[in-house]
């Protein structure tokens, strides 16, 4: 994995850029076939799929910085990134731009968060948050989305990036424990 990086930024913004530039290296790395091969074994979804998915979160949420709310049921599926890991690299590289220019007090920013948990109920669930708290998702939910794209990655017999799809926690056990065993 890479070094972390030094931005002089809030630590949840610089968690946001690595987690995009984790993603940016992902795409310089694999094909475009591989980008879009639908694996009957991973429920017939695609790298392009998971990656798009989780683009659709961090940008969600950078959209709805200046807004009382950030809703994550409006995703679009089967967009141009899903499909193209170029328009998914140009998306990337937006959405670095845009978390790279957020000031660093907009962590503690309130926001109250829309999104369907429910399977039992029509409407979607609101709770009060902080752009700081959404951010912390954002993270976590692409090193969950991360990880099933390295297994589909090895799937197909793919070198992934170090550390690719590995939760920085795990990633500083290791070390640790490595550092320990020496």
């Amino acid at each position: 994995m890479t070094e972390p990086l030094k931005t002089g930024k809030h630590e949840l913004i610089t968690a946001a850029l690595e987690s995009l530039r984790q993603g940016e290296i992902l795409l310089e790395t694999i094909s475009d076939e591989h980008y879009r091969c639908k694996l009957p074994v991973a429920f017939d979804a695609s790298i392009g799929g998971h990656y798009r998915h989780c683009l659709d979160h961090f940008r969600i949420l950078l959209d709805a910085v200046n807004s009382p709310e950030v809703n994550y049921d409006h995703r679009e599926r089967g967009t141009l990134v899903e499909h193209d890991r170029f328009a998914a690299l140009n998306a990337t590289r937006e959405l670095v731009e845009g978390y790279d220019q957020l000031a660093a007090r907009v962590v503690s920013q309130p926001i109250n968060v829309v999104c369907q948990t429910s399977y039992l109920t029509q409407g979607s669930q609101s709770s009060p948050s902080s752009i700081g708290r959404e951010i912390m998702y954002s993270v976590a939910h692409a090193v969950h989305h991360y990880a099933l794209i390295r297994v589909m990655g090895g799937v197909m017999g793919l070198k992934m990036p170090p550390g690719f799809g590995v939760a920085p926690s795990t990633l500083k056990h290791q070390r640790e424990t490595a550092a320990a065993g020496s």
